[in-house]
């Protein structure tokens, strides 16, 4: 039987200001600092079961805690490096049931005491098809959840494999079932509950006006310690170059993307900020739409071929792309996957950049010029299509435009249709595209995919399907052994680079501003907000705005 208890971490990210991050000490009474994160993106959602957006994480983060937290180096096998939350320790009983000892000063902000019934009321809620929740499809593996007392929980697996413990613990932030047991669960994302939440975290949520800010404050009371700051501000920035601005005038704190290399460049240079690069655990993808928008249960009539999404593809020169946009910070992923998961592979090759290849797959499947205008047409009309983006997004903006012109020269016409972040979202769930430019944040591990391009899956836009692929996922996940688990994700990655189901265009190193007000800054790759709640001010390091409120 294996066993873990509680312990404080020292965070060893390569940044050039991580400090050790345990539960700060301050001589604080009622505000320790604020801090003004800006924000280019929009927020669905702040209660984690239902957003699917870095920043609705990011926030919901701060007020729900998980079972147990996945450790800095980002392990997803095995249970050794995660960290204790709510659970303050645990035990394998057997291979396929793991057993939660609660925290007994783990409670809601209300004051009510954190249960096992709790846990399975969450866990019953993810997995409720009328709810919906992203991570739906990383709990099938679990067979039950079930309370053997007040503080303990015990997870039943249909079968041992070797994420269990991640797929436990990762996927779900606990929900107060004492606030929602009695909602109908149809009703749960539009309860008010979403917009003013009760959580179980290191901060209380204060207010939130849409497509404007989010605040959250400290709960002075929370059991593994006092947070750090004191009021944490969301502030959403339509403009990512009036973000840099607000960031080098002092007006705000963080800017987690700061896009171009020459963003970085004068952030690096000012006095008041520090620049901090982590592997992006983020793609940008162009997804091609499988169905017509236009005729609902119909192919659609260009990217149902799967020869002429490969060609298409073969078509954009992505390292060009690459290097116009985020420079040495940029590359082209040979899949659906950032550098900070465990399965990316350096030998692993994109589809090559070939217009000649991408021409003559066109011509083998009839699409030729016939009427001299530059554009290639077939039975089916012209080869011409929208792609839609999310209007802050100036990276895929300015991807856009050049890729405009590289499928202009081999006769393909694009247009390109900039949408406000939630407008955006909305069409690219109900399936409103030709092909739309986005960006997916990964989980450490990648079973996160089943979520993203699995047929089955809640985020699979373009509706991609292909049977060889969910099984490969499926076997790799239920691997016992790592390298079996290994060579079945990279039979994946052939499989779904073959189909061409998107154009993979960019990951990076990214990079992010901070206030050097801030010590015991510790970034993880993943979240950058993940340990965020032990940051602080340093002292006689207060300003105006800590003293008075937000600007």
């Amino acid at each position: 039987m294996r066993t873990n208890s509680k312990a404080c971490i020292t965070l060893t990210l390569a940044l050039p200001f991580v400090l050790p991050a345990c539960a700060p000490e301050q001589d604080c009474t009622d505000v320790c600092g604020t801090m003004i994160t800006l924000t280019t993106a929009g927020v669905d959602a702040i209660v984690p079961a239902f957003t699917g957006s870095s920043n609705g994480y990011a926030i919901g983060d701060q007020m729900f805690l998980k079972l147990a937290e996945i450790g800095p180096d980002l392990e997803p096998i095995g249970d050794a490096g995660f960290i204790p939350e709510l659970a303050e320790r645990w035990s394998f009983e057997d291979p396929r049931t793991i057993v939660f000892y609660l925290d007994p000063r783990a409670a809601w902000h209300d004051a009510v005491p954190v249960t096992a019934e709790d846990v399975v009321f969450t866990f019953d809620v993810y997995r409720d098809t009328l709810v919906n929740a992203v991570p739906r499809d990383n709990l099938e593996p679990i067979a039950s959840v079930t309370a053997r007392d007040d503080h303990t929980v015990v997870f039943t697996f249909e079968e041992e494999y070797t994420a269990q413990f991640y797929d436990a613990t990762h996927h779900m932030r606990i929900l107060p079932a004492h606030l929602l047991d009695t909602v109908p669960r149809a009703e749960l994302r539009s309860h008010p509950f979403t917009r003013a939440p009760i959580g179980n975290g290191p901060y209380r949520f204060a207010s939130w006006t849409t497509g404007e800010s989010v605040e959250l404050v400290a709960d002075p009371e929370f059991f593994l310690g006092t947070p750090g700051i004191g009021r944490l501000i969301w502030q959403i920035v339509g403009d990512l170059q009036a973000a840099v601005e607000r960031m080098l005038a002092g007006d705000a704190d963080f800017l987690d993307f700061l896009g171009t290399p020459e963003n970085a460049e004068r952030v690096r240079a000012a006095p008041n900020l520090e620049v901090a690069t982590f592997p992006a655990s983020f793609y940008y993808y162009i997804a091609f739409n499988f169905d017509d928008p236009d005729r609902p249960g119909q192919p659609h009539p260009l990217f149902s071929d799967p020869v002429v999404r490969r060609a298409i593809t073969m078509a954009v020169d992505r390292e060009a792309i690459n290097a116009a946009v985020f420079g040495e910070y940029g590359e082209v992923p040979p899949g659906p996957i950032s550098r900070g998961l465990w399965i990316w592979d350096d030998e692993r090759s994109p589809l090559p950049y070939d217009t000649t290849e991408a021409k003559r797959l066109l011509a083998s499947r009839g699409w030729e010029d016939r009427d001299g205008d530059g554009v290639l047409d077939s039975d089916a009309g012209a080869m011409q299509f929208e792609l839609t983006s999310r209007s802050s997004s100036s990276s895929s903006r300015a991807a856009a435009v050049i890729l405009q012109e590289q499928l202009r020269r081999v006769g393909i016409e694009v247009t390109f249709t900039d949408l406000e972040f939630l407008t955006w979202q909305t069409r690219g769930q109900a399936g409103r595209f030709d092909a739309t430019f986005g960006a997916w944040i990964q989980d450490p591990d990648p079973s996160g995919l089943l979520q993203t391009w699995a047929s089955s899956g809640g985020s699979n836009w373009g509706g991609y399907r292909n049977p060889r692929f969910d099984e490969l996922i499926a076997q790799a996940i239920a691997a016992r052994e790592r390298e079996v688990a290994r060579d079945l994700w990279d039979r994946a990655m052939e499989t779904i680079q073959n189909d061409a189901p998107a154009i993979w265009m960019m990951t990076l190193q990214q990079a992010a501003a901070v206030s050097s007000r801030f010590e015991n800054v510790a970034i993880r790759p993943d979240q950058w907000s993940a340990y965020l709640w032990t940051w602080r001010v340093r002292r006689g390091e207060m300003i105006e705005r800590d003293m008075i409120g937000a600007r």
